[in-house]
């Protein structure tokens, strides 16, 4: 694969993968297309044109994964418009993010350890409890292995 029309379809088919596990569609294809470009950044206009879309979907789509953390605005001097590229280590970025939601989980889960008494409730409660605790406690050091595993390279 090394056509653009190959290179076109790889990113769609990554688009419908990531809609498959559960991604709004225009941030997948938005996403995609972050990936696979060489260019150093992108407008909202180049992903509009680019991929067939309304301005104003591809606008809500660029919000959407930039508040994830993978893509950030980029300076463009002269330019009047934004810019946006793929963040350094967006994906360990990401999945450092991910701690928010576990955390809500975790203080009610621990509410829930407290509010039943001895049984298999508790034990089911204090299991769950017990799996997100150790999660989090590894996230740093995955990372950090990852980091070494690459050499701290960046991209």
């Amino acid at each position: 694969m090394t056509g653009e029309t190959d290179r076109g379809e790889a990113a769609e088919h990554l688009a419908l993968t990531l809609v498959g596990a559960g991604m709004q569609r225009m941030a997948a294809r938005v996403l995609a297309a972050f990936l696979f470009t060489d260019e150093d950044s992108l407008t909202a206009g180049d992903l509009s044109a680019q991929l067939g879309a309304s301005a104003g979907s591809v606008s809500g789509a660029i919000r959407m994964v930039v508040q994830m953390g993978l893509v950030e605005r980029a300076p463009a001097p002269g330019s009047r418009r934004e810019h946006y590229r793929m963040r350094d280590r967006a994906w360990t970025t990401l999945y450092g993010r991910q701690h928010a939601p576990i955390d809500d989980i975790l203080a009610a889960v621990a509410r829930g350890v407290e509010a039943v008494g001895p049984g298999p409730a508790r034990e089911r409660l204090a299991y769950m409890r017990d799996f997100y605790e150790f999660l989090l406690g590894e996230v740093p050091a995955l990372i950090e292995r990852f980091d070494r595993r690459r050499g701290g390279s960046r991209p």
